[in-house]
């Protein structure tokens, strides 16, 4: 009867070939690239441009619409121009922004496409107009002479 090894000997003079370390190290690097590009949130080069690139053209779009927003509650003809907004339909709100003015930024060349969207569904989403702001005036500008 042949005698068994045991479990320790037999790990002992095991001597795993280079083929087995290279294609064990292989098949390591493959499962770490599926993990990480699965769970880990890995992406890659072009992905990241694009998504930077859409979260500055959403932070533009952001700016411009807050802009709109302000404009907008602070018209003169805010309340009927918001009743007007209220009643029409979701394609015909942009439009009236436009023609309102409120959405053009004259320091920019193109306009941001899209934020007439934004700034018309940030004025449905207000129940009521807020209070109007006071324009700022010459004598408000002018610093104060007081501590000194």
């Amino acid at each position: 009867m042949a005698e068994r090894s045991s479990f320790a000997q037999r790990w002992q003079e095991y001597r795993p070939t280079k083929a087995v370390w290279l294609w064990s190290c292989v098949a390591a690097a493959i499962l770490t690239l599926i993990a990480g590009f699965t769970w880990g949130g890995w992406v890659t080069g072009g992905t990241a441009s694009s998504m930077a690139a859409r979260a500055a053209e959403d932070a533009r779009e952001q700016l411009v619409a807050s802009i709109c927003v302000n404009r907008f509650v602070n018209s003169p003809n805010a309340a009927a121009t918001f009743a007007k907004l209220k009643e029409a339909r979701s394609w015909e709100r942009d439009d009236i922004i436009e023609e309102g003015g409120w959405i053009t930024i004259e320091a920019l060349d193109e306009q941001i496409a899209g934020a007439a969207d934004v700034c018309a569904e940030e004025i449905i989403a207000m129940e009521s107009l807020p209070a109007r702001t006071a324009e700022p005036n010459a004598a408000a500008a002018e610093p104060d002479s007081v501590g000194g």
